[in-house]
């Protein structure tokens, strides 16, 4: 195994742990909710074959959705994520030459860029969550205001993982 596939498995290990036994019993208002684990899914290499990004987002929702009690609908919003990464990523950064790293992270694409991918991924992430949990629009301002107030809370939660996982990147060089 290398070192980068290793790091991913702890990275993903640790993310899991954070969400059941803390993010789970957080949350912000009895709104917002943060979900950390899926900065996983968003910063995967982006060479990795398609099927693999899919599996691997599956598994990780499937895991979350058991120790969660939550039925399969992370594993559902895990695997819509994972599929549609980089036609979203491809809308802020048009050429993957201009990536400095495969892993897409504050560091090689920019804070701005990843800013504005993190947070479009976390809305789409916490739209197809609280629309299959709900399963109807019976409630449309607390629907609304669940997905805009979980988004927000995911995104300033996966800048600041990006920022933790960055900065350890650069203190071993």
């Amino acid at each position: 195994m290398s070192k980068t596939t290793l790091k991913f498995i702890f990275l993903t290990l640790i993310l899991i742990l954070v969400q059941v036994v803390g993010l789970n019993h957080f949350c912000l208002f009895g709104v917002a909710m943060a979900f950390a684990y899926i900065y996983v899914i968003i910063h995967l290499p982006l060479d990795l074959n398609q099927n693999w990004v899919l599996t691997i987002a599956f598994l990780i929702g499937l895991i979350v959705d058991i120790f969660s009690d939550t039925a399969g609908m992370s594993s559902l919003s895990c695997t819509i994520v994972a599929a549609i990464r980089k036609p979203v990523l491809r809308l802020y950064l048009p050429r993957e030459e201009e990536l400095t790293d495969p892993c897409p992270s504050m560091a090689s694409i920019g804070v701005s860029i990843f800013a504005r991918y993190a947070l479009t991924m976390s809305l789409i992430f916490c739209s197809c969550l609280y629309l299959i949990e709900a399963f109807s629009f019976f409630q449309p301002i607390r629907l609304v205001l669940r997905i805009v107030g979980s988004t927000v809370l995911t995104w300033i939660v996966i800048l600041a993982v990006d920022s933790l996982v960055s900065r350890s990147n650069e203190k071993r060089l």
